[in-house]
């Protein structure tokens, strides 16, 4: 059983109950509507509270768009041009920073598809005979109260803020002697916006594996002061061993595609990959006579409400019958039988859907296409070393994607 699997089966059907009861944006409109009430603290009110952690339920702070984000129902585009209309781009830049590393993440895997294969290898073999302390850390009884309130509140709520992640991945590492690897499977397992890149590379960055030598290394008066006092933690580590690990693989080429013929007769495929498809105006015309989702590309409760809402909205669209089907086998047997020449579907970056896809293109002949929006293709190229070097390019992307105002014109 691989580590995120069995991390998975820690769950009970009530703990995947409240992970849907908590305020998080799976439709469109919810994310629409979170975004208009997150841009006005999007500037200076953003950039001071960011790392304040104040608890479940209370992270007003932050945008908390990212369950939406990552299943594209509102774009990272849509939501920088919102900012930046309210706010200019230098009054938000810290707003902004942050959401292009999600950006950069994918475009860095995209160009290093190895070390996710390397990943869910390690996960499959550290499952087999599971390090003890695991079990401890997983349940919340370290005593370690910050950490284990961390875990009641990742396991009750599907979230955690982004500052309190990074805590946590220390702790885990540093101070509990786990492997990154089972720590990674484990929040991947239980967070509502898990991203295969961003979760895989930000564990590999805490553990100190993105950039060599440098960690992140916990802090109990750090941890005091951002949870407003609410934590005391003890006995954290104060030196960080690096684990161990390869060489990272060389950058390869980004990974070429099939795309849309807009003429052919299509059958569109939804994924949590991209779930605003009819949004971009390259798609506008094309040729769609059906609209389906894979059930066994979804994972989870939040994934499947995520995608029917979006199926909904292309069904209007396209004016096209929309339907779930067991698998991409069905897709291409459904697409068959409506007379389709190709499905097409949102560019699926490194992760299980793109496995997936992989898998089924050397066992069928449907042509698969895929839609790769202009913010990725511009911006992953400058995603092959470290993120700041790729910050640098931020003013450039954003007036590519027309996204201007007084201080970047």
């Amino acid at each position: 059983m691989a580590a995120w699997q069995h991390s998975a089966m820690l769950l009970s059907a009530q703990d995947r109950s409240s992970t849907l009861s908590f305020e998080f944006p799976l439709s469109r409109n919810a994310a629409l509507d979170r975004l208009a009430t997150f841009v006005p603290k999007a500037g200076r009110s953003y950039a001071e509270g960011r790392n304040s952690d104040a608890g479940p339920g209370r992270h007003q702070a932050v945008s908390r768009l990212s369950s939406a984000l990552r299943r594209r129902l509102i774009s990272e585009e849509e939501v920088a041009r919102a900012v930046v209309a309210a706010h200019g781009s230098q009054a938000a830049a810290k707003f902004l920073q942050e959401l292009f590393w999600r950006t950069y993440w994918k475009g860095w895997m995209e160009q290093h598809p190895a070390v996710w294969r390397a990943w869910r290898r390690d996960c499959d073999h550290r499952s087999k005979d599971l390090p003890a302390g695991y079990d401890v850390a997983v349940t919340g009884r370290t005593g370690i109260d910050a950490f284990d309130a961390w875990v009641r509140e990742l396991r009750e709520t599907g979230y955690l803020h982004n500052w309190a992640r990074m805590q946590f991945a220390s702790i885990w590492i540093f101070t509990l002697g786990l492997p990154w690897e089972l720590g990674a499977a484990f929040t991947f397992a239980h967070l509502v916006d898990a991203d295969p890149a961003s979760n895989t590379l930000s564990w590999r960055w805490v553990a100190g594996l993105h950039t060599q030598g440098k960690v992140y290394l916990a802090s109990a008066e750090r941890i005091r002061l951002h949870t407003g006092g609410r934590f005391d933690p003890q006995g954290l580590a104060t030196h960080a061993d690096v684990p161990r690990e390869t060489p990272a693989p060389d950058i390869v080429p980004l990974r070429t595609f099939d795309r849309p013929d807009l003429h052919a007769p299509t059958l569109l495929l939804l994924t949590p990959e991209d779930l605003s498809l009819e949004m971009e105006p390259m798609l506008a015309s094309l040729h769609v006579r059906r609209v389906v989702a894979c059930r066994r590309l979804c994972s989870g409760a939040a994934d499947i409400a995520a995608v029917a809402d979006g199926l909904q909205r292309a069904s209007s669209h396209w004016q096209a019958a929309a339907a779930w089907v067991d698998d991409l086998e069905a897709a291409a047997a459904l697409a068959a039988s409506e007379g389709c020449s190709q499905i097409v579907t949102g560019y699926a970056p490194v992760g299980p859907i793109a496995d997936a896809l992989a898998a089924h293109r050397s066992s069928t002949s449907m042509r698969i296409a895929e839609h790769c929006r202009g913010w990725d293709a511009r911006a992953w190229p400058h995603s092959r070393k470290g993120y700041f070097a790729f910050a640098k390019c931020i003013p450039d992307l954003l007036l590519a994607a027309g996204i201007t105002n007084g201080d970047t014109d």
